[in-house]
């Protein structure tokens, strides 16, 4: 028995918001004060840094499990299943459903529940459950459903990240330029074909990082100061994870059994451009080896970092070669790695 991907499933939101028009707001430094140099040079700076150009937001009627059901239901269809089959629905998100203008998050029920009384599953043993593990939360999902597949407690799983951060950003913050929204879906089951998880890491740094992501004040001070916003310290999260990450990769391939000059596609969770290329230079020079070409896929120049929803929106679009330069046949061996809020690092070795 193995343990694969069946189907994918993506729903990237119609409307673009560019950088440009971000050119009329009003950036503050945390303290409050105004930052001397204009909102071009602001904005210029930061796509230099992150490579984002433009993110996608949500209609302002849609919420998150919205976006997460929208995904679900191109998995299934691609999976060719009967959704009365599934045994877990597993939802990673962070910040439950947010609505348009609104200021208060909304997990009551939890955004599984929803998602599964859309699709219309009578089945009460298929269980739904909400995974609150920073941006790393798809990738557990998929970690947690082996879990599941491999004690015999279930044959297939439905694992969607789903978020909407254009709804908790504080706009008089540099760092709202970076988040967008988004969902991606899989299903994970048991198979008889070759392939599948062959590892997986997990780790947790809380000692001193728990809070290099956490909710904070708007940088404007004449704003209300309860009203709070996802806030991050930048330069610590971006330092740690390129201790961190290109170390759990190593591991979790070298666990693997596979060889560095297997992988085909890295998938990593597509936060900052400039980290990512940083992280992989340090995974391959862990192996002493040379980068491959066209070995990391990115969609954060276009579709911005939609938390959990990055990794399998990015899997699905390459799955289905939507884009240039990039596939994947069958025996292809991929690693999928993220680090997020908490501080929580993953990392899943998988042979399609």
């Amino acid at each position: 028995m193995n343990i694969k991907i069946t189907g994918t499933g993506s729903y990237i939101p119609n409307t673009i918001e560019k950088n440009e028009n971000f050119y009329n707001h009003e950036f503050l430094t945390a303290d409050g004060t105004s930052i001397e140099a204009s909102n071009e040079v602001i904005v210029e700076k930061f796509k230099s840094i992150t490579g984002i150009a433009e993110r996608r937001y949500a209609k302002s009627h849609l919420n998150a499990s919205d976006l997460g059901f929208f995904a679900a239901e191109k998995a299934i269809e691609n999976a060719n299943i009967d959704p009365e089959t599934i045994d877990y629905i597993i939802v990673a998100h962070n910040f439950g459903d947010v609505k348009h203008d609104a200021i208060q998050s909304d997990m009551l029920p939890s955004l599984a529940s929803r998602i599964k009384h859309s699709l219309r599953i009578k089945n009460p043993k298929c269980v739904a459950y909400d995974l609150l593990f920073g941006c790393p939360g798809w990738v557990e999902g998929v970690i947690q459903a082996k879990a599941f597949i491999t004690s015999g407690m279930a044959k297939r799983c439905l694992v969607i990240g789903t978020e909407t951060l254009s709804r908790v950003v504080d706009k008089h913050d540099r760092d709202s330029m970076i988040f967008s929204d988004g969902a991606g879906a899989t299903l994970i089951e048991a198979t008889d074909e070759t392939g599948g998880i062959l590892a997986h890491e997990t780790a947790s740094y809380t000692y001193d990082e728990a809070y290099y992501l956490f909710f904070g004040s708007s940088n404007n001070k004449d704003l209300p100061k309860d009203t709070r916003y996802i806030k991050m310290e930048g330069r610590k999260i971006y330092e740690f994870a390129l201790i961190n990450v290109p170390q759990a990769m190593k591991t979790c391939l070298d666990n693997s059994g596979a060889n560095i000059k297997d992988v085909k596609k890295i998938f990593i969770h597509q936060a900052n451009e400039k980290m990512d290329e940083a992280i992989l230079k340090r995974f391959y020079r862990l192996y002493k080896t040379e980068i491959p070409e066209h070995v990391m896929p990115m969609s954060i120049q276009k579709l911005g970092n939609s938390s959990v929803a990055t990794i399998p929106t990015l899997f699905d679009m390459v799955k289905n070669n939507k884009m240039e330069n990039h596939n994947l046949n069958k025996g292809d061996v991929v690693i999928f790695a993220s680090v997020g809020s908490g501080m929580h690092i993953n990392a899943i070795v998988y042979k399609c």
